[in-house]
């Protein structure tokens, strides 16, 4: 034996492993198509020669096809080799839903890598900065500020230290004289936001700032608070309703305009003294350097589900640290995710918050075994220790019974994607 051989043996014999490394492959890919978790979700499994499964999720509300077509591109990988096989597919994503197979899928790699090796997924990227990672509780609006006010109370009782609602259009449409827009507005969900046409008025933006002001009133100034889904609206309402909304100290305002247009977020930013937030629909790193490159928004918030799963997140995150901004995770999906999710936030050094989609799911945290129970205490989750992503198992049961009833799926054989082929090289 070479003396590089006997080195390595060595080495390798002071890893705490759960299989042999260099001889695990991938031997399988399936799904299993969930319903109110707390939407619609695929989990991936992953499976391999020795017995090692590792689990992931595709992005809520998008298609598991997304995830299938990877199969025949992973089956014989080693799925230790996470940076190679990244770089093999990631090429098969793309922004919003369409990010979520790659991302799943890397989920997973992570999940077995950790398993093989012996190690929770945090220290496969990096180590932690954290022990617990802080948690905010989005919720549903209602139109009653007051009835609002006290639905986010409740989250906050419960130890949530932040939280957020939703502050837009939606509470102005019956209104009289707060909107102008024109016939057929209310329903048309596809235009941009620059091309719609609609305006909010000075009666409009006032009606949204008392709005805030009374939630704020119920829930105190101790608590951190967000602002989402404010509608498709041009940049200059953009503008009036942020400057109104200054007073009640936000945590931030989000997605206000679509994030590919990236010089009117930095003149939205510019324009007001409230954190504006977008990110939850870009694909990779190199889809976030122009927003924070221009300095055009002052908190990050990529859903890793989308965006490429956890080390191409904590790359976002990282680049973000550089152009001094801080990081925050989208996220609406199940425990397998979520603790994706929470690896990559113990390792991201400027990591804010992670959102929790789910806090009226009550079957929610027994979807895995092997978790606190309750998993999000005081409004933090506990960094686990164990290998790969960290829970225990899925309980077969209880997902079984939470199946999409439209394509109820429970990680059936997909021996029909084994032959999908395609001449992927992307030069020539």
């Amino acid at each position: 034996m070479s003396v590089h051989s006997e080195t390595a043996a060595i080495t390798e014999e002071h890893v705490a492993q759960g299989s042999r490394p260099s001889a695990l492959r991938i031997t399988d890919l399936r799904v299993a198509n969930l319903a109110g978790v707390p939407f619609r979700s695929s989990i991936i499994r992953i499976d391999t020669n020795q017995g090692l499964a590792g689990y992931g999720e595709v992005r809520d509300q998008a298609s598991a096809t997304y995830a299938l077509m990877l199969k025949s591109r992973l089956v014989g990988e080693n799925p230790c080799n996470l940076d190679k096989i990244f770089r093999k597919i990631k090429q098969f994503g793309f922004h919003g839903r369409q990010g979520g197979g790659v991302s799943g899928v890397e989920m997973a790699l992570m999940d077995l890598a950790g398993k093989a090796y012996g190690v929770p997924a945090y220290a496969l990227i990096g180590g932690r900065f954290r022990d617990e990672v802080r948690c905010y509780a989005d919720t549903p609006s209602l139109p009653d500020p007051h009835a609002m006010g006290a639905r986010l109370l409740e989250r906050k009782r419960r130890g949530f230290t932040m939280l957020k609602m939703d502050v837009g259009i939606d509470l102005l449409w019956d209104v009289p004289g707060a909107l102008i827009a024109p016939a057929g507005a209310r329903a048309d969900l596809t235009t941009m936001h620059p091309f719609t046409g609609i305006q909010v008025t000075a009666k409009g933006v006032e009606h949204l700032a008392s709005y805030v002001d009374t939630v704020r009133s119920v829930v105190g100034y101790d608590v951190a608070l967000a602002a989402d889904h404010f509608g498709h609206i041009a940049l200059d309402s953009c503008i009036r309703i942020g400057r109104a909304l200054e007073p009640f100290t936000l945590a931030w305002i989000e997605d206000l305009i679509p994030w590919q247009l990236t010089d009117q977020w930095r003149q939205l930013t510019e324009a007001v003294a409230v954190p504006t937030c977008t990110g939850e629909d870009i694909y990779l790193l190199d889809g976030f350097r122009p927003l924070l490159d221009a300095g055009a928004i002052r908190v990050v918030h990529p859903d890793p589900a989308t965006a490429g799963g956890i080390a191409e997140t904590k790359r976002v995150g990282d680049h973000a640290q550089e152009c001094g901004i801080p990081m925050a995770l989208h996220l609406a999906a199940s425990p397998i995710a979520t603790m994706a999710s929470v690896h990559l936030a113990a390792a991201t050094e400027n990591f804010l918050a992670l959102e929790h989609h789910a806090a009226d799911v009550e079957f929610w945290n027994d979807l895995v075994t092997g978790l606190p129970r309750p998993l999000i205490q005081n409004g933090h989750i506990t960094v686990p220790d164990t290998p790969g992503l960290g829970f225990g198992e899925l309980d077969e049961e209880l997902v079984r019974r939470h199946l999409d009833p439209r394509d109820p799926v429970f990680f059936a054989e997909t021996t029909h994607w084994d032959a999908e082929s395609s001449h992927d090289r992307l030069w020539s």
